[in-house]
């Protein structure tokens, strides 16, 4: 008697034990973008810098960081960190630290001496013009693609509007002096008081092949205010540029400051800092449509700075201010009332936004200026080859993160132009949404929280703020992160799937699905915790 067609001695040897005719759909594995990554302003690949991190090996995770950004220290302290904003984590309960690991990174390359090699040599020569986070940044990713870098800064000083613009109770600056060190040490030339006027005599004369635009918003917006005494009336910038010196500015014991953004937050507290029994912050809006970010406003109200919102500056005595009140019209934007108020004050501080010197193009052809700023393409040059522009001279936000973004940007489309190439940037994947995680797989972990200085000493001295992690907590931290999108070999799809029609690959290696086998039953979608398997339909 003839057996069934479905029973045989040998089940590898029978097409009707291989039960993937029987799929209209497959299971694919996938590697989405995780949110975080999608949402840094500098690029940072900031999931496989966690992976590291939370298996201990903080030097891969640095060196995995720096491919990116050369400022992790500075950026640990600087960044407002949209990719926590970002970060799944939120959803469950919240979000990774990633700013703080990223200190914590950032601090033991320093303390270790961690350091990159420079790309081995070109030939090619690139001017890069300021010495601020784009100009940085550019310089390090020039490097490491070969090119000999200048640096020209027009000040005595490193950093840019990181020195100018960030106190030291945010940026220590022996944390900026040492991470600009490192990028010096890797053959970056840079050369101080050295304002560049004409930017195509001085590419000339250096016999540079490209360059790098990376000047910062230095120069102060003004607004008329009638004054009695116009010495009494300040600009943020002068102010915050004035702490580098050692004649710290004389703002009084009654010090005002005129704007909403983060920058009169910083003066506001520096003024408390200086003795100042009374700072008070004017400014014309709502607190919900100030620029400045919520948790620096709640550090300065802590440290006794006032606010007076919905209020504007009309005149300014020898002594005193005269300010109006003003009210939201239905259209929620506000309108003055005729109501005054006497504010006593010793000085008015200006902190209204600022502007870039364009005075160094005026000589070059070609160029396209919009609103003070200039006008580049797709992959960063402006309108006369070989000139590049990133951080505050283009439109944009103007942030530490947003501006290292644009300095590694840039390098990589001066790299390719210099090859006589263009720059093609990997295609971006699907981004890693909540959704597609399955959570109920990831332990409760509370969020670390960074120690904070008590409010005495943060009203009278520059001592650091924000406190950084310690190695425990730091991994800890990292541990936190879900690893949305990617595979990290759990090896729920292998243990759950009916028919074992997933295949380990080995460590590192992570699996492949045997389709002979595979019914397309969604199991292993549905169990991955990460959100790394997708289904597709049946295309045979």
């Amino acid at each position: 008697m003839d057996k069934p067609f479905a029973i045989t001695l040998d089940p590898g040897s029978s097409l009707a034990n291989r039960t993937g005719s029987w799929r209209t759909n497959r299971p694919v594995y996938v590697d989405r973008l995780p949110p975080c990554n999608h949402a840094c302003p500098a690029g940072e690949n900031i999931q496989a810098w966690l992976f590291h991190a939370e298996s201990g090996d903080y030097e891969a995770a640095w060196r995995e960081l720096v491919k990116n950004n050369p400022l992790p220290a500075i950026m640990g302290r600087a960044c407002y960190h949209t990719c926590e904003n970002a970060c799944n984590r939120g959803s469950l309960d919240e979000s990774v630290s990633i700013h703080a690991v990223e200190r914590f990174l950032g601090d033991e390359a320093l303390k270790r001496g961690w350091s990159v090699a420079p790309g081995p040599d070109s030939g090619k020569r690139v001017l890069v013009v300021g010495c601020g986070p784009a100009g940085l940044s550019a310089a390090w990713h020039l490097r490491l693609a070969g090119h000999a870098v200048t640096i020209f800064e027009a000040s005595a000083q490193s950093g840019g509007m990181m020195r100018f613009g960030i106190p030291k109770y945010r940026l220590p600056r022996e944390v900026l002096d040492a991470e600009v060190r490192r990028i010096v040490d890797m053959g970056v030339e840079l050369k101080f008081d050295s304002r560049v006027d004409d930017l195509l005599a001085t590419m000339q004369a250096g016999k540079f092949d490209a360059c790098f635009l990376a000047v910062g918003a230095h120069i102060a917006k003004r607004a008329y205010i009638p004054a009695g005494d116009a010495s009494k009336i300040l600009d943020a910038v002068s102010v915050l540029r004035g702490m580098e010196d050692d004649a710290k500015p004389l703002l009084g014991r009654r010090v005002v400051v005129y704007g909403g953004g983060n920058t009169a937050i910083d003066v506001a507290r520096t003024a408390k800092r200086l003795g100042a029994e009374e700072s008070i912050i004017v400014y014309r809006r709502t607190r919900e449509k100030m620029p400045a970010h919520d948790f620096e406003v709640e550090e300065a109200l802590q440290e006794g700075v006032q606010m007076k919102w919905l209020t504007t500056v009309k005149e300014a005595g020898e002594a005193s201010l005269m300010v109006e009140k003003m009210a939201l019209d239905e259209n929620g934007f506000p309108q003055p009332t005729g109501e005054f108020e006497t504010i006593e004050a010793d000085s008015l501080v200006l902190a209204l936004g600022q502007d870039v010197d364009l005075g160094l193009l005026a000589k070059v052809p070609g160029l396209t200026f919009d609103n003070g700023s200039v006008a580049v393409d797709a992959g960063m040059m402006a309108g006369h080859p070989g000139i590049f522009a990133g951080g505050d001279m283009v439109p944009g936000e103007r942030t530490v993160t947003v501006a290292i973004g644009h300095g590694k940007k840039a390098a990589r489309n001066i790299d390719a132009w210099l090859r006589g190439e263009t720059y093609a940037p990997p295609p971006r994947h699907e981004v890693a949404t909540f959704d597609k995680l399955n959570t109920w797989y990831y332990a409760d972990a509370p969020k670390t929280v960074q120690p904070v200085l008590d409010i005495i000493r943060r009203q009278g001295t520059f001592e650091e703020v924000l406190g950084g992690l310690d190695e425990g907590n730091a991994q800890f931290e990292a541990r936190r992160c879900l690893s949305c999108g990617n595979c990290f070999e759990c090896d729920n799809c292998y243990g759950v799937c009916p028919d074992n029609a997933v295949i380990k690959l080995g460590p590192g290696k992570r699996f492949r699905f045997n389709y002979d086998y595979c019914k397309g039953c969604g199991i292993c979608v549905a169990e991955c915790p990460c959100g790394a398997i997708r289904v597709e339909p049946e295309t045979i």
